[in-house]
């Protein structure tokens, strides 16, 4: 095994929830590897950046490290905004060598744990009058949209409930509003609003708005967060970047 510090990069937000919760969520992941060196950082409107994090690992003696994204899907961030942080580093010191983890999405971990929210937010599974609406960011890549439909799909293959959409917050559809009217065609009486959201903000604080708008009192799940699950997930796929072989492309 590496010694080459874990440095977890969350896309970082103006709300101080996010950030507070990237540290929880960190602090798993340490009390699950406590000889481990973990890191956190962020894209944007968070600090600390990712390229000041690994000048700093740099600085601090190391030359390796890994990046693990905390990203659901391979969407643009995963694709195009981590990957040119890291490149940006390397210039600056030629002799880091930093490997990216691959994003923590798909993985059954993710699911288990959006799942539990779900369940602490009070949602029935054997409840045949409650839609569920499983509420992920959006995006303009078109697979980490489906990411979350299929997740929402396996939740009502196993449930008795009148139906389970994938909903989101932008960029894709069914935004709220039409995620409610599909699952009243389909019989739903009650609602609860799952969280495809690792973080609280913006976006999740949208979909909340929305749901309870158009509902009466839905069952609102938290987002994954610091779940032990996530938290053993970001460990993999840290183990799995540092075996010398070639990560998944990104695509």
């Amino acid at each position: 095994m590496t010694t080459a510090p874990l440095v977890a990069v969350a896309h970082g937000s103006r709300d101080p929830r996010s950030a507070a919760t990237i540290h929880r969520l960190l602090g798993v992941v340490r009390a699950l590897r406590p000889e481990l060196d973990v890191r956190v950082a962020f894209l944007d409107l968070s600090q600390p950046l990712l390229g000041d994090v690994l000048d700093a690992v740099r600085a601090d003696g190391h030359r390796e490290a890994v990046v693990v994204p905390l990203l659901l899907g391979h969407a643009f961030h995963a694709r195009v905004d981590v990957p040119a942080a890291v490149a940006d580093a390397q210039q600056r010191h030629p002799d880091l060598r930093v490997r990216i983890g691959d994003v923590l999405g798909p993985d059954p971990r993710l699911d288990a744990a959006a799942w539990r929210r779900l369940l602490a937010s009070g949602a029935d599974p054997d409840d045949p009058e409650l839609g569920v609406l499983l509420a992920g960011a959006g995006s303009s890549h078109a697979p980490a949209n489906r990411l979350v439909a299929d997740v929402a799909a396996r939740w009502q293959s196993r449930t008795s409930w009148a139906g389970t959409v994938a909903t989101f917050a932008a960029a894709a559809a069914p935004d709220v509003p039409a995620a409610i009217e599909l699952l009243r065609a389909r019989g739903a009486r009650r609602f609860a609003v799952g969280s495809w959201f690792l973080a609280p903000g913006l976006l999740p604080d949208r979909i909340v708005e929305l749901a309870q708008a158009r509902s009466d009192a839905p069952l609102i799940a938290g987002p994954m967060a610091d779940d032990p699950g996530v938290a053993d997930l970001v460990l993999h796929r840290y183990d799995l970047a540092t075996v010398d072989a070639p990560l998944p492309v990104l695509a």
